[in-house]
């Protein structure tokens, strides 16, 4: 069961915003993905991320953690200017991404990736036998103990032994959020962690980010699902066509007329509204483009 988040909107406005994005541009030769995109993310709660196909939410993820360069804007995560930085920089100032196809070893296991990607790992290696002593052991100790810790959180306990390669789609999505974890981060950026998964795993995907949320994590979700949008989500931002479009409550955010039309189109919309049926209603919550995948 996902926590309802109705308490958490209430508390909304009193946070202060942890990510600010302001007016970033990014192109790719003559086409631009972003224009001017601009909002703000406000600590200690999830905000969705929701567009259509092709609105930039991606790109935005790729430009805010220095995996692609900006043409002009400025990022600031807790008030420390960040566009420009290198993704090492950026992971270990405490904001960390994960990728919506879950990345890895396949030959290492379960509990190898969650060891791989610990804040501060020592490594191995000769200078670090021969130089770390016994801060570099403590430290390995205490790593884990972190990533059993994460493992049994997450529900991956069963399958630490098991190579990344072998455990099942919605493991993999989990591995990926565990391992974002294992770095302490102060900000999670989400790119579809419920994608491609089936419903059992992806409401107890769910209930975990919720969880975070309670524990103090900051979110910011991509996610098509807009029933796990709904449940999930204290604020929703809304892109398309690689700017900002709108930003609210889900249920006033999906009855925007803009929204609609910039996932449907003005004539399908325009149908939709005149048969005063809710956009989305007929795929289960889910909006999406006329011949978009």
């Amino acid at each position: 069961m996902i926590p309802d988040s109705r308490a958490a909107r209430g508390r909304l406005c009193r946070k202060q915003p942890v990510l600010n994005i302001r007016q970033l541009n990014v192109r790719f030769g003559g086409l631009r993905v972003l224009n001017d995109a601009a909002f703000t993310v406000r600590g200690q709660a999830i905000t969705g991320l929701i567009g259509p196909n092709g609105a930039g939410k991606t790109t935005l993820f790729n430009c805010v953690t220095g995996l692609l360069p900006a043409a002009r804007g400025a990022v600031e995560f807790q008030e420390r200017q960040i566009l420009g930085w290198r993704a090492d920089r950026i992971a270990r100032a405490g904001l960390i991404r994960t990728f919506q196809l879950a990345r890895g070893f396949p030959r290492m296991s379960v509990f190898e990736h969650l060891m791989l990607y610990g804040k501060d790992q020592p490594g191995e290696g000769l200078l670090a036998a021969c130089l770390g002593g016994a801060a570099a052991r403590q430290r390995e100790q205490a790593l884990r103990e972190q990533a059993f810790q994460v493992a049994r959180r997450l529900k991956l306990d069963h399958v630490l032994d098991h190579l990344a390669v072998d455990i099942s789609g919605g493991q993999k999505k989990l591995l990926e959020i565990g391992r974002a974890l294992m770095a302490e981060p102060r900000m999670l950026l989400l790119d579809e962690p419920m994608a491609g998964v089936n419903p059992t795993l992806a409401r107890e995907i769910a209930g975990q980010l919720a969880r975070l949320r309670e524990d103090g994590l900051t979110v910011l979700l991509i996610e098509h699902d807009l029933e796990l949008v709904r449940l999930l989500c204290d604020d929703v931002v809304v892109m398309a066509e690689g700017a900002f479009l709108t930003r609210g409550r889900y249920d006033d955010v999906i009855a925007d007329p803009r929204v609609q039309e910039a996932y449907l189109g003005r004539r399908h919309a325009a149908l939709a509204a005149g048969a005063g049926r809710p956009v989305g209603a007929s795929t289960g919550g889910r909006l999406s483009a006329p011949g978009a995948a």
